[in-house]
């Protein structure tokens, strides 16, 4: 089992900048694929990054969005640069033991999720 624990939301102004961040607990945390994915009202799930050896982004945050970890803080964060209002979302962090980081259907633990809302 691995507990997540999302924080960092918030309401911020378009442009401006947010860091996400997730703690994990329960087993080893340095070698699973950690994930941050957003939904927003109406939509479905979609990824947003991922991180194992290497990053993993959607095209809509690559260059704006940063995602990193700390395996001695089992934590794992997101860095949010340029912010739009189409990044309003609720923040969800995951982690998966398997699969394509892109997939939402790889991870099997979920957090709560973390409101973040961008205003014009």
């Amino acid at each position: 089992q691995v507990q997540l624990v999302e924080s960092g939301g918030g309401l911020v102004q378009v442009g401006g900048s947010l860091r996400l961040s997730c703690a994990a607990s329960g087993r080893t945390f340095s070698n699973i694929v950690m994930g941050w994915f957003r939904q927003a009202p109406g939509k479905g799930r979609e990824f947003v990054a991922a991180i194992q050896w290497t990053t993993y982004y959607a095209d809509s945050v690559k260059g704006r969005f940063t995602i990193s970890r700390d395996n001695a803080k089992n934590t794992v964060y997101l860095r949010m640069n340029s912010l739009k209002p189409e990044d309003t979302a609720v923040y969800y962090c995951a982690a998966a033991i398997a699969g394509s980081p892109y997939y939402y259907s790889s991870y099997s633990y979920w957090g709560q999720g973390t409101q973040v809302t961008v205003s014009s």
